[in-house]
């Protein structure tokens, strides 16, 4: 007896559309030509691409998940700190914070308590996987030339780069540019500071200690203690 295995059988998909792509050298120009396909597979009606057919083309490319930067939309209004964004392949956000007290959590063993405290102005870059900060040790108005300071935190690389640890970045798929930077801020400020990275002391002076002193104080942050770093803002746009 013969047996149904259709049922095993994976999604099938039927060739739709073939593209050709045409170059002249001459005027570095580009010429799309489009084909039907019958029901044999074969290219037939062979004409230029239409407008209807690049718009599903883009849509289904889309699709991507490598491509999808909905979390770059605004709910509302652009945010006024917003600095840049950029919805390449690796699509980010730029942005920055003022000077504010916050929450701050610290591994046991740097023996700084808990609490909150005051942080320096700072500069934020992510994409939906990775996080960059940077500090900023005055509070003129940014500009492309703008400098850049490490950031006075552990678990920072000298790149600007967090080290994540093994925490687990869920941001929605479908938040908006508000959410998607509230969250990251939130996954930074929530997550215990425990080590430094690369040598050194990302401040001038003894990190642990500076903390130590402004741990649940409403002390103004030092900003002559950042470090300042060979990196423009126009840097971070690349």
């Amino acid at each position: 007896m013969r047996e149904n295995i259709t049922q095993q059988f994976g999604n099938l998909y039927e060739p739709l559309k073939a593209l050709l792509i045409y170059r002249n050298s001459e005027k570095k120009s580009i010429y799309v030509e489009a084909f039907d396909m019958d029901q044999h597979g074969k290219p037939i009606n062979a004409h230029p691409l239409t407008v209807q057919e690049s718009i599903s083309l883009a849509k289904a490319l889309d699709t991507s998940e490598d491509l999808q930067t909905s979390f770059l939309d605004p709910v509302g209004l652009m945010p006024n700190n917003v600095l840049y964004i950029n919805r390449g392949r690796n699509a980010f956000a730029l942005w920055h914070t003022p000077s504010q007290k916050v929450r701050l959590l610290f591994k046991e063993g740097l023996a700084i308590p808990n609490g909150e405290a005051f942080v320096p102005p700072m500069v934020w870059k992510a994409t939906k996987t990775t996080l960059y900060v940077y500090a900023l040790n005055n509070n003129d108005p940014l500009t492309l030339n703008s400098s850049l300071c490490q950031s006075p935190y552990f678990n920072i690389y000298g790149d600007g780069k967090v080290c994540l640890g093994t925490v687990s970045i869920q941001i929605p798929k479908d938040c908006g540019l508000e959410e998607f930077m509230r969250q990251w801020q939130i996954y930074f400020f929530n997550s215990f500071f425990s080590h430094t990275l690369g040598g050194g002391s990302p401040i001038k002076g003894n990190i642990v200690q500076l903390w130590q002193k402004l741990m649940n104080t409403d002390t103004p942050f030092p900003l002559e203690k950042l470090n300042p770093i060979k990196t423009t803002l126009k840097a971070l746009i690349k």
